[in-house]
């Protein structure tokens, strides 16, 4: 089986794996400190997130000193593949044109996105 078809991720565990893609490595601590400017979390559940994600292999735990430092052990980009392709399945009937129609609806996308969008259906079109 495909490593890619093994990332579930609940949704607090993607909120510590987006800390932990964007510092690359933190102690529960410093993700905590990130978590708690967003919402209210007890440091003592983001540690438990933190262990059963260890448990899962979502992230990587050095434990050779006394403060356990973790790294994501799943890649961002896989991660967001994997559940986007699960979303287009189960939310949106397998049509992605759905799901950029629904997301280019109900958010409005900057000048600069929609010309990274074009470009992206231009290189499209000519494949």
């Amino acid at each position: 089986m495909p490593a890619s078809k093994t990332i579930k991720p609940t949704e607090s565990e993607l909120e510590i794996l987006q800390v932990l893609w964007n510092k690359g490595l933190a102690t529960v601590r410093e993700v905590h400190e990130v978590l708690t400017s967003s919402k209210d979390i007890g440091y003592t559940t983001t540690l438990k997130l933190m262990q059963i994600m260890h448990e899962k292999k979502l992230v990587k735990r050095d434990d050779s000193m006394r403060t356990h430092v973790y790294q994501a052990a799943v890649n961002k980009e896989l991660t967001q593949k994997h559940l986007l392709d699960k979303m287009i399945s189960g939310l949106f009937g397998g049509s992605a044109t759905q799901l950029v129609i629904q997301a280019l609806g109900e958010h409005k996308a900057s000048p600069e996105e929609l010309e990274k969008i074009q470009s992206i259906l231009n290189g499209l079109k000519r494949h």
